[in-house]
C-alpha cells in the first residue's frame, strides 16, 4: 500500500536521522530500510515545519515497523493517508536541509 505521510521533525534528532540515512545503518535494516531511505529522499518540508512524503508499506497498521524502528524517534504528529502511488510535495528537500547542516 502507498501512504502519504505528514509529520514534524524533532530538530534535536535531525543529525542522528541523517547519519542513519547515509552511513548504511538503514540500508541494512530489513525489510524496509531502502524504502525509508527512498522516502526521506522524497520528503519535503514546508514553511510551517511540516514534513510530507510518500511511502510504501505492507504492515497491517500503516508504517508500524518503520515507526517502531526509526520514525517515532525522529518525528512527532505523524499521520498517514492511503493513496494510489508516490506523490511529489511542495517545499524544500529534507535531505538538502540535512546536507546544508553538516
Amino acid at each position: 500500500m502507498y501512504y502519504n505521510v505528514k509529520a514534524r521533525l524533532i530538530p534535536e534528532t535531525a543529525a542522528d536521522l541523517y547519519r542513519k540515512l547515509t552511513d548504511g545503518t538503514l540500508l541494512a535494516q530489513k525489510p524496509d530500510g531502502q524504502e525509508i531511505i527512498d522516502s526521506m529522499e522524497r520528503a519535503r518540508i514546508d514553511d510551517s515545519g511540516v514534513v510530507r512524503w510518500s511511502e510504501i508499506c505492507f504492515c497491517s497498521t500503516p508504517l508500524a515497523h518503520e515507526r517502531h524502528t526509526v520514525l517515532d524517534d525522529h518525528f512527532t504528529e505523524l499521520e498517514t493517508e492511503e493513496t494510489s502511488g508516490h506523490h511529489v510535495f511542495e517545499g524544500q528537500s529534507l535531505m538538502e536541509i540535512f546536507e546544508q547542516a553538516e
